[in-house]
């Protein structure tokens, strides 16, 4: 069980109220009329996010109160998340059902996470007793999965290069009796994947593919392709530092791919599991790859580098290319891609692109559910012609500055062919400030809304 989640202690748990403008008379009236005293005095009102401390007989707290939206239909479920960053240390259970309970107990999970690598004791034991009704060992799972993509992206790339990267994924096959191999620097080119190679080649860590394998050969093919620049100078069209700045992220892609994994395998879904990352550094040197050059790719597809700040889409082509030669049931991809997608919708609603529409209503229903915002995004198919080259098979980017993250997502649909459904995720793996359940700092996104939709399909 997560840290986060108390296993024992219900008992001497303190009480969490959750109450809303209907609910607070019923509530006050049943709080005695000593602790009535002190919350009027202290001038508490039952708006959301609203928190007030209940003293109890001996000087300790004998409850907390915590506001919550009056319609249940436009209610952020997730605002329980707050909770961790105001209450003190100590074991907490609610003593009533939030909106939704199921979702306000993960909040309140995530928003516990701190980043304490570098700088101890900035966090404080804060746990929920699991509420009655709820999986708890499914929401155990998918915060470590979280908490596990948000330290990976948190982790600054002085400790968190392509070895790094491998080594995470090692430590995660470890606990889940998983088969792993990489393919390493110049034997990249030996076994067909020289897009990853000519990103990767400039950086003092070699660049490599990592290849995980679990479960059931039997079982429907289950492939996750996460994008793993561990760092992103632009390459030698080089990021000005304000871009350069959150570049540590760029393996968001790997990161949230990994904990997606962690919540499959964890869960022991029947299916037959593959998770490729190729980690890179995309660094400047003098071997580095250079604007017009043409590489082959493992497809067999000639592509002209317009722009080598776009070189997460060429090590996703060849690993998507070694992924569909196995003909998965369903290949999904992930990675901070795109500035375009940012600009269309946002730090927090993440675009997704499939052909396959029934995969494409059940995406956006489950992200709707777990509060895992999703939108779909065209592959409009008009667009590929401003990837067309004189001298390749297709450019890396598109003429122009329109549709970036739509012209991405049609480079990479090159090099899907076999597959039988196929999910593109552009996200963007970073809170730019704190939310409930979403501190500052790395994210996971789209994860706990796949997870659900194979959850469904195969569990």
């Amino acid at each position: 069980m997560h840290p986060a989640f108390a296993e024992s202690g219900r008992e001497a748990a303190i009480s969490i109220w959750f109450v809303t403008k209907s609910s607070w008379p019923g509530i006050r009236e049943g709080l005695g009329s000593l602790a009535r005293s002190f919350v009027d005095a202290a001038g508490f009102e039952p708006k959301a996010g609203s928190y007030a401390a209940v003293p109890g007989g001996e000087g300790g707290m004998a409850a907390v109160l915590f506001g919550l939206e009056d319609d249940a239909a436009t209610a952020n479920p997730m605002l329980p998340g707050k909770l961790p960053g105001l209450l003190p240390a100590g074991v907490y259970r609610f003593a009533n059902a939030a909106h939704d309970t199921r979702l306000a107990a993960l909040a309140f999970a995530l928003g516990a996470y701190r980043f304490d690598r570098y700088r101890k004791g900035n966090g404080k034991a804060v746990s929920l007793v699991p509420p009655d009704g709820v999986d708890a060992a499914d929401l155990s799972r998918i915060a470590e999965g979280v908490m596990l993509a948000r330290d990976l992206i948190n982790t600054p790339t002085n400790d968190m290069g392509p070895a790094e990267l491998h080594e995470a994924t090692r430590l995660l096959a470890e606990r889940h009796d998983a088969w792993i191999e990489a393919v390493t620097d110049d034997e990249l080119l030996l076994k067909n994947f020289p897009l990853i190679h000519a990103v990767g080649r400039a950086a003092a860590r070699p660049p490599r593919l990592i290849d995980l394998r679990w479960g059931d050969r039997k079982h429907p093919k289950v492939t996750l392709v996460g994008k793993g620049v561990c760092f992103d100078t632009g390459g030698l069209d080089l990021k000005p530092s304000s871009a350069m700045l959150l570049m540590k992220k760029d393996m968001g892609g790997a990161a949230t791919a990994l904990a997606l994994a962690h919540m499959i395998m964890d869960r022991k879904l029947p299916v037959n599991l593959r998770v490729l990352i190729p980690a890179v550094e995309n660094s400047v040197s003098g071997s580095a790859f250079r604007p017009l050059d043409v590489y082959p790719s493992r497809k067999g597809l000639t592509v002209e580098v317009g722009n080598t700040d776009a070189e997460g889409r060429l090590v996703l082509a060849d690993a998507l290319a070694l992924a569909d030669e196995d003909s998965p049931d369903l290949l999904i991809d992930l990675g901070t891609l795109t500035g375009a997608a940012r600009v269309a919708l946002g730090p927090e609603v993440i675009p997704f692109y499939t052909d396959d529409d029934a995969l494409a209503s059940s995406m956006m229903q489950h992200g709707t559910q777990q509060r895992d915002p999703l939108w779909r995004m065209p592959l409009w198919a008009p667009y590929e012609s401003m990837m067309d080259s004189k001298v390749a098979d297709t450019s890396n980017v598109g003429t122009g500055a329109f549709a970036g993250s739509i012209i991405c997502a049609l480079f990479l649909k090159k090099f899907v062919s076999n597959a039988k459904s196929w999910l593109h995720f552009d996200i963007y793996g970073w809170n730019p400030s704190s939310k409930p359940g979403r501190p500052e700092g790395g994210e996971c996104q789209a994860a706990r809304a796949v997870y659900a939709l194979l959850c469904e399909r195969y569990g």
